[in-house]
């Protein structure tokens, strides 16, 4: 039997003892909730017709009387993505009607396979310019302009074409340059790196699901980052 005072000793060793270290576990913890939420994090889209304010934003700018499609042919979308940091993102693309279920086809895969995007926002934030919106490695769909080089209607003045990483994968032309000084890098297509266009590679296989065609597979120019209903 314990006396008082053996009793009163054990409570003032028990007080004296070291604490259990618990901060490695502890600090763990949100790390890996972190994790386990994005990898748990659903692949979000939604098409809708233009709002009143979406119109007027594309009105005088990707859009304008005598483009080949109206304004209500046209859908809103919003569309989760991966981006370059690995975390899931949100963006936006406005393409033709008939063009949303390959876009929900294409980007669900290309999010299943964690496909990095490093932005997605319509191209009236640059003002409409295809250049301004490639320098900021931009993916776009719609904008109501020509071929690049030609005097027909680009696919994406119908809302039939995107295109996806715009500096990893650039326009080359037949002499085997880009426009883009920061594109430079991304002329070896051997080099296969985060966010290129490559036959087999993710980006490609995902559109080929949806039946667009690739314009990296053009003879020259090669537009890598280019992808269309039609394949032109």
């Amino acid at each position: 039997m314990l006396t008082g005072r053996t009793l009163a000793a054990c409570v003032v060793a028990a007080a004296l003892a070291p604490a259990t270290l618990t901060t490695p576990a502890t600090a763990a913890a949100p790390a890996a909730a972190r994790a386990d939420a994005t990898a748990a994090a659903a692949f979000t889209f939604s098409a809708h017709r233009l709002t009143t304010a979406q119109r007027h934003r594309l009105n005088g700018s990707s859009w304008r009387p005598g483009c080949p499609v109206s304004l209500d042919q046209l859908r809103y979308l919003r569309i989760g993505y991966f981006g370059f940091d690995g975390r899931p993102h949100r963006g936006e693309l406005v393409v033709n009607a008939d063009a949303v279920a390959a876009m929900r086809t294409a980007f669900a895969y290309l999010y299943a396979q964690r496909f990095p995007i490093r932005r997605m926002h319509l191209v009236d934030r640059y003002d409409a310019s295809d250049y301004a919106s490639i320098e900021a490695d931009n993916t776009s769909a719609f904008n109501c302009r020509r071929a690049t080089g030609a005097t027909r209607w680009s696919q994406h003045a119908y809302g039939r074409a995107v295109d996806v990483n715009t500096i990893e994968n650039p326009y080359v032309y037949t002499n085997g340059t880009t426009t883009h000084a920061k594109s430079r890098p991304y002329l070896d297509r051997s080099n296969h790196r985060k966010g290129m266009a490559y036959k087999g590679g993710a980006l490609v296989r995902a559109f080929a699901k949806a039946g667009w065609g690739w314009g990296g597979n053009w003879p020259g120019p090669t537009d890598y980052q280019h992808f269309s209903a039609n394949g032109t």
